[in-house]
């Protein structure tokens, strides 16, 4: 089985840990993060700094562990590790429907539903018991969070996030940089940088 570290200590990474452990291709090995004040094992778990990736780059595989979709595009770009490093994890409760393409970091968590003929970008996370319906097209850095639900032909651009329990209603685009609140219905295209919230979603930032 493959080696994983996370980059990320906190409660997202404690997800990604238990998706891991009911992995049939990897193990989970242990944590970096610069919060952490000096390298030391516990019970054969690694903890050490971010800063001392190196060390580990060409043993290792890595999941960038933090749910800010800025953050983790940040520590993506400064890292600079070739994309097979990055593996795709999947939780062993979604369903995955036919020609659906899932890019490398990207996590896909317990419950979820990705229907047909979708794409989710690198580095995204679909988050539990997400519906993203057949033929969405969504980019990088995304977080769609749990309970969310979009319908047929949405498309999401990078480092968007939809939020918990929101509905977006068909052939909606949302651009980039934004955010829909949680519990918010989307019926109508949103553009970049907003923040949008409510039933029908409005913007309260541009």
């Amino acid at each position: 089985m493959k080696p994983i570290l996370l980059i990320g200590n906190g409660g997202h990474a404690k997800v990604i840990k238990d998706i891991i452990k009911q992995s049939e291709d990897y193990s989970f090995k242990g944590y970096l993060d610069d919060n952490i004040n000096e390298f030391h094992e516990e019970n054969n778990i690694i903890y050490d700094r971010l800063e001392n990736i190196s060390n580990y780059a060409n043993d290792y595989h890595f999941i960038i562990s933090i749910g800010n979709n800025e953050v983790r595009e940040t520590i993506y770009i400064k890292l600079n590790l070739p994309s097979e490093r990055y593996p795709i994890l999947v939780h062993p409760s979604s369903r995955i429907g036919s020609n659906v393409e899932i890019g490398d970091g990207t996590v896909v968590m317990a419950n979820t539903v990705i229907n047909a003929d979708t794409s989710i970008g690198k580095h995204s996370i679909i988050n539990t018991g997400a519906i993203v319906e057949h033929d969405n097209v969504i980019s990088d850095f995304v977080h769609v969070s749990p309970n969310s639900t979009l319908t047929g032909g949405v498309t999401v651009g990078a480092k968007s996030q939809i939020g918990a329990s929101a509905t977006v209603i068909p052939q909606i685009n949302i651009g980039k940089n934004t955010i829909v609140g949680a519990g918010s219905t989307v019926v109508n295209d949103i553009g970049d940088n907003q923040i949008v919230v409510g039933t029908p979603a409005k913007p309260i930032r541009r």
